[in-house]
């Protein structure tokens, strides 16, 4: 992470974050107290084998899970306790998604899928706006030729590309990333990536992301580590990988 990042204000504040829940009669604490800020533009990889607690983490960190205590502040707001439809407007003006599974309504075309968080969106009044700014996402994503196709009639690495575009579509501050290329095969993946990484550059917003894999943490600018629901290792990266040309060969 370099100076003009680290002094950026933080964008992400984890506080004594603890969550517990009940196995029968026993308590199983999945997080056991985590404090980590994260600032503005930074590109964070949260890593762990499975039941380290980083799909836990990221779920609290996007408001769709209540910590058993601490809080997580987002953009300087405290979003742990509120009430749901509070979240639900803080979530749709400061976090992108990003899931594994791409999360399309198959129903809706590509453009329409795009423009779903837009629209649904109370603020959002200018739909000819909303329209051009999810034909220019999904043209950025290659896929400007393929914007009245359904997901059916897309492939996987489509499909991700279509969810990439839906995730800034309302320009996020914060874009939350769960195993976005485990689907994908390696080429498709790659080209996942460097997509995600250009789009993450392009709109300055900063960017978590949870894998398992090694070697798509070494494109982050930090890697923070799980294991047992503590953070056993947090680093920074000063010469990461996530360069687009480089994502771009490995694609080819």
């Amino acid at each position: 992470m370099n100076e003009a990042v680290s002094a950026k204000v933080p964008m992400i504040v984890v506080e004594g974050l603890r969550k517990s829940i009940r196995n029968g009669p026993r308590t199983v604490d999945i997080l056991k107290g985590l404090d980590f800020s994260i600032p503005q533009g930074q590109f964070a990889a949260i890593m762990g084998a499975s039941g380290s607690g980083k799909s836990t983490l990221l779920g609290l960190l996007a408001g769709l899970d209540t910590p058993s205590s601490g809080n997580v502040h987002l953009n300087g707001t405290a979003i742990s306790y509120l009430p749901e439809d509070k979240l639900a407007q803080v979530r749709g003006k400061t976090i992108g998604f990003v899931f594994q599974s791409y999360q399309l309504i198959p129903t809706l075309t590509a453009l329409e899928n795009v423009l779903l968080p837009y629209e649904l969106n109370a603020d959002a009044q200018d739909s000819d706006a909303g329209m051009a700014r999810a034909r220019e996402l999904l043209t950025n994503v290659g896929l400007g030729d393929r914007l009245d196709h359904y997901p059916v009639q897309l492939s996987g690495g489509e499909q991700q590309r279509v969810a990439l575009a839906r995730a800034f579509i309302l320009r996020p501050p914060i874009v939350l990333a769960d195993e976005p290329t485990g689907n994908l095969d390696t080429t498709n993946g790659a080209h996942v990536l460097e997509l995600l990484l250009n789009l993450n550059r392009t709109e300055g917003t900063t960017l978590v992301l949870v894998t398992h894999d090694p070697v798509l943490a070494t494109y982050a600018n930090r890697r923070i580590v799980l294991r047992d629901g503590l953070i056993v290792s947090d680093e920074i990266n000063a010469n990461p990988t996530a360069d687009a040309q480089q994502t771009a060969a490995v694609a080819r």
